[in-house]
């Protein structure tokens, strides 16, 4: 089913984007307004989408239908990494690199944040050990060490302060953090981009949190308890917690009701954490004939406050990883008091273009219940982030003064100047910074290697791409392609051979090193979507992996499963090594795509199957790739530039790659970030997005793979 009010917007986003397509095309033989179809529709694009969907996706849904119906939770992972292994095959991105794995500099201790894999945890920075120097490697090493040992006692926090102390460490009530991104809004129920909901949520505290042991703790929760049938959750809300406004005045206390509140405006808002929340998420009873429309009346959904410290979820079937999505940013608690009095609305009565709606515009115009107010948030310069006095845990929080710190990423050595001049706290180490750090004899004192995360970046093929310039601003990110081209283009990207040759000319090596340097080139490359160690079997489960029964015993890991699909498949990929990570196994750490034979034997395939569809490329005139980038930026503009000599050098100059210039980030963004729909979508190729996990289960990877609006990223290939 589509979303009725994203239909809608459709619509009219497709109106205003003919008219200023329209405007712009000032040369005639440029493509944007020519190419764009007079009878795009909300209802065509759907059609279109749907069409194209199938065809390229088609297996890889029926397999993960058949894992989220599975019996049991090794079926569920082992269908799941199969469905993976179908759509990595299917070519409609290509796994680039996660966070981490560079070089760094920090003050802050290792392990003593969150580093749970999934949701807003590992973001909330009120625990953090921050020093008054960085730390160095060989100290690093202990505490690393020691975390492993203590993890899950309870008592690692007060070792690792006594250890720096011993160590000659001083340790700070303040941490200084660069970040790249403003927040768009403060509402954390009516955003999933991550530059908004980092901020965000260090301001409110949810039910559970994820402590530095990554043992899960109560926080507005004291307890809960679990229905014999797996379908009742009922919490018992914290007695004396208070909403504040940002000058530190208690505007409410905090009640069960605020968790049912918080989840209403948030399927009101569907400001796309509402998925993860119906049959496609957890499967809250009726959360979906809420947000469909199905139904108007709240009171049928599964969320009710029993009393003021009593809340109660209730689900349509058991959800084995309910818990572990408590610490996501959709269930936050928003005081249902102060929303109303600043216009807030619930149901149809809500609209965020409502004059009087004020809820989220800024930091002035929200409730607080968690460790920090914000008391500084000037764009593009500083975010403040002050203890909260009211906070029912203020006397066990490390960091009194949170201080965010601009970096537009145009000055490459910034960030390192800026913490060894004491400004930051920590920094990463690009290949600039690598430099300065040596000629400093500051990289062999304190430069270490930093983990990977979650997060995986992805390059994306748009198979179906209507925009030629920026749907905001029709004069940037201009494609230089004429009508022709764009449906030469067109008609390649559409074939997955053709994918598969591009997929697979990629030189990532070479791309990330350009970030990280040549050193360490490969160790944040990522070779799937799901981390392949994201999850492992509780028990012994058999499958038919193409028509034959494999048995997988306990404790295999999920990209190993997929692995042997990509292997029964018959495609010479490796996504994942079993002799990675001394023996461990990973998805990370090498590059198991970049394979120029292969790539050129798909090309040759592609070329057969296009010509017999009347579309020829040779040499002379090559498919035309439109790769957008931020030219602002030496590391982007070289990473760039791989993407182009990768691609041109190992097909041969069957296709020409042809870099747009992105003079400032947001129109980088624009082209193929911010985007809300595949029709905006205004590139080939796009590097500029990825995804990190919000619950403990693969489907919060998969879930974003969906048709008919649903998955977040599809957008990204062009469709819905």
């Amino acid at each position: 089913m589509i979303n009725q009010l994203k239909k809608t917007t459709a619509l009219a986003m497709a109106a205003a984007m003919a008219l200023s397509l329209g405007a712009s095309a000032a040369e005639a033989d440029r493509l944007a307004a020519e190419a764009y179809p007079e009878t795009f529709s909300a209802e065509t694009w759907s059609d279109e989408s749907t069409a194209l969907y199938e065809a390229n996706l088609g297996e890889y849904l029926e397999y993960y239908t058949e894992a989220k119906e599975a019996e049991n939770l090794s079926e569920r992972f082992a269908l799941m990494a199969i469905s993976e292994a179908k759509m990595l095959e299917a070519a409609l991105m290509i796994p680039l690199t996660t966070r981490g794995g560079n070089y760094a500099i920090s003050c802050v201790a290792p392990y003593t944040i969150n580093t749970t894999l999934w949701g807003n945890d590992s973001d909330r920075f009120h625990n953090a050990v921050v020093c008054d120097k960085p730390i160095i490697p060989e100290d690093r090493d202990v505490i690393k060490a020691t975390w492993a040992e203590m993890k899950g006692t309870g008592e690692f926090e007060a070792w690792v302060k006594d250890f720096l102390t011993e160590k000659g460490y001083k340790i700070k009530d303040t941490y200084n953090y660069g970040y790249p991104s403003d927040p768009v809004t403060w509402d954390a129920l009516n955003t999933s981009r991550s530059a908004d909901s980092e901020a965000i949520v260090n301001t409110y505290d949810g039910l559970m949190e994820y402590d530095m042991e990554n043992v899960q703790q109560p926080a507005l929760a004291t307890g809960y308890t679990v229905s014999e049938d797996g379908l009742t959750y009922t919490f018992t809300i914290r007695e004396g917690a208070v909403w504040v406004d940002s000058q530190g005045r208690t505007v409410a206390d905090v009640k069960a009701d605020d968790f049912v509140a918080g989840m209403q405006h948030m399927m009101d808002a569907q400001g796309g954490l509402e998925y993860l929340v119906g049959g496609d998420g957890c499967g809250i009873l009726n959360a979906d004939a809420y947000i469909y429309g199905d139904t108007t009346d709240f009171s049928q959904v599964g969320v009710k406050a029993i009393d003021d410290h009593t809340l109660q979820y209730t689900l349509e079937a058991p959800c084995s990883f309910f818990l572990t999505m408590l610490g996501y940013n959709c269930f936050a608690p928003m005081s249902r008091d102060y929303y109303v009095s600043q216009g807030g609305k619930f149901g149809a009565d809500f609209s965020k273009d409502d004059p009087s709606y004020l809820y989220g515009k800024d930091p002035d115009h929200i409730a607080y219940c968690g460790p920090y107010l914000v008391t500084n948030a000037t764009e593009k310069n500083t975010i403040v982030f002050k203890a909260n006095e009211s906070y029912w845990n203020k006397d066990n929080i490390n960091i009194k003064t949170l201080t965010w710190l601009y970096n537009d990423g145009t000055d490459a050595t910034k960030a390192y100047n800026d913490q060894k001049n004491g400004v930051l706290d920590g920094a990463g180490l690009n290949t600039a910074a690598v430099e300065a750090a040596k000629k400093d004899g500051r990289f062999d004192q304190y430069a270490y290697v930093s983990g990977t995360d979650g997060t995986s970046y992805m390059g994306f093929f748009n198979i179906n791409r209507k925009a030629f310039a920026n749907y905001n601003d029709p004069n940037t990110a201009i494609s230089g392609k004429t009508v022709a081209e764009a449906e030469r283009t067109a008609a390649a990207m559409q074939n997955v051979h053709f994918r598969r040759a591009l997929m697979c000319s990629l030189d990532r090596g070479s791309y990330n090193a350009q970030s990280i340097g040549e050193d360490l080139k490969l160790n944040n490359l990522r070779n799937t979507y799901t981390p392949g160690t994201f999850v492992s079997l509780p028990e012994d489960v058999t499958v038919a992996i193409n028509g034959e029964d494999v048995t997988f015993p306990a404790g295999t890991f999920y990209g190993a499963i997929l692995q042997a699909q990509i292997d029964a498949d018959g495609m010479p990929i490796t996504a994942f090594d079993a002799e990675a990570d001394g023996g461990i196994g990973s998805s990370d750490g090498f590059d198991g795509w970049f394979n120029p034979d292969y790539a050129v034997e798909e090309l040759a395939i592609a070329a057969d199957e296009l010509a017999a569809a009347g579309v020829t490329f040779d040499t002379d005139n090559p498919i035309q790739i439109d790769i957008p980038y931020f030219a602002g930026s030496e590391v982007y503009t070289n990473r760039a530039n791989v993407f182009k000599q990768s691609l041109e050098g190992t097909l041969t100059g069957y296709v020409k790659v042809n870099l747009i210039k992105c003079d400032a980030i947001a129109d980088w963004y624009y082209a193929g970030y911010y985007p809300e729909f595949g029709y905006e979508m205004n590139a080939d190729i796009m590097d500029v997005s990825g995804w990190g996990p919000d619950y403990g289960d693969p489907q919060t990877y998969l879930d974003t793979m969906l048709p008919d609006y649903a998955g977040y990223m599809v957008k990204s290939m062009g469709m819905f």
